[in-house]
């Protein structure tokens, strides 16, 4: 792949990460608020499964671009 192109979806994975995180950190209020309530957290808890499956094929991802442009930058003439 073209460098300049994997840098840009490096920084989209990198905000979609971030968004995730916060994602999740709300999920985790929610949660303790319904248990809290005495409410029924089944589905607030898969949705949090969810989510946190999805950060880590991100995180994967993330980690798949990093060595992509590590070697891309290995075989640039020097």
């Amino acid at each position: 792949m073209d460098r300049d192109y994997l840098i840009d979806y490096f920084a989209a994975v990198e905000r979609h990460i971030a968004q995730r995180e916060m994602s999740l950190a709300h999920q985790e209020q929610l949660i303790a608020e319904l248990d809290r309530d005495g409410h029924d957290t089944t589905d607030a808890l898969g949705l949090r499964a969810t989510l946190k499956s999805s950060q880590e094929l991100l995180k994967g991802e993330r980690e798949r671009i990093l060595r992509e442009l590590h070697d891309l930058a290995g075989r640039r003439p020097s």
